[in-house]
Formats: structure tokens, sequence, C-alpha cells
């Protein structure tokens, strides 16, 4: 064997030995960057599993939130319609009330016209009886006013109560 050979042994046995080395260092780099992955995989599966956890709690705490709300407006809504109803019968028994009192006004008219036999009473008794037929008149629409307005005010009582009612509920967590 010549001494060139015996050089490109040493050298070819050396560039060998060198690369199993790059090739185990390799493979153990490789080795080393596949377990940080897992790792990094296992400790990203186990950020998703807590904040599923977390979406779930926050969920289910927002529908009870909202359920408790719905149904305190519901309450809400339902004591309205009760009160509304309420005040309905007592507006249908106050006018009851004031067509009976002006029932009566309208007969203190009519009786206020009888005919007297003195013509003198008989014209101061025509001008009574318009007198008396123009308050009757008058006294009619001014309940009848007071009837519109006593309702209308009632129902906008029970609303701006039921409006304060329910934003309290709405913004008052529960607790």
């Amino acid at each position: 064997m010549s001494q060139a050979a015996a050089l490109y042994l040493k050298v070819g046995g050396a560039l060998a030995i060198l690369l199993i080395i790059a090739a185990v260092l390799y493979g153990a780099y490789r080795h080393g960057e596949s377990v940080a992955d897992a790792r990094w995989q296992l400790k990203f599966a186990d950020q998703q599993n807590l904040q599923a956890k977390g979406l779930a709690a926050a969920t289910t705490a927002n529908r009870a939130e909202e359920q408790r709300r719905q149904a305190a407006v519901n309450q809400v809504g339902n004591d309205a319609r009760q009160q509304q109803a309420a005040a309905i019968v007592d507006a249908s028994g106050a006018d009851a009330a004031g067509e009976r009192v002006r029932d009566q006004a309208g007969k203190l008219a009519a009786g206020a016209s009888c005919a007297t036999v003195n013509s003198g009473t008989a014209r101061r008794s025509a001008s009574a009886t318009r007198a008396a037929m123009v308050l009757s008149d008058l006294f009619q629409r001014a309940d009848k006013r007071a009837g519109e307005l006593a309702r209308a005010y009632d129902a906008a009582r029970i609303a701006g109560l039921a409006c304060e009612k329910a934003y309290q509920a709405l913004s008052n967590p529960a607790r």
C-alpha cells in the first residue's frame, strides 16, 4: 500500500467518524426538538382545555344572569298588567259614580224648568233653567275630562313605575 492510499484511508476513516458523530448529534438534536414540541403541545392542549372550561363556566353564568333578568322583567310586566287591570276596574267604578252624579245634575236642571203661573217668575225660571242646563252640561264635560285624565295618569304612573322596577332589576346583579 502506498502512502497516498494509507493517507486516504486515514482521512476517509476520520471523515466517516466525523459523519457518524454529526449524524448522532443531529439525531440527538431532532430528538430534543421533538420532545420540546411534545411538551409545548401538551401545554397548549392544557391551556385550550382550561380556556374551554372557563368559557363554559362564563357561558353558564351569563345564561343564568340572563334568565334572572328575564324573569325579573316578566314579573314586572305581570305586576304592571295587574295594576292596570285594577286601575281599569277603579276607573269604571268612578265612571259609574260620575254617571249617577251627572244624572242627578240633569234631574235638578230639569226640575228647575217647571213652569209657574206667574209670568214674571216664568221668565226668571226660564233663565234659571238655561243657566242650570249650562252648568249641568259644563259639569258633565268636566267630569268626563277628569275621568279621561285620571285614566291617562294611572296608565302613565303604572308604566313609569314598571319601567323603574325593570331598570332596577336589570341594573342590579344577582346577589
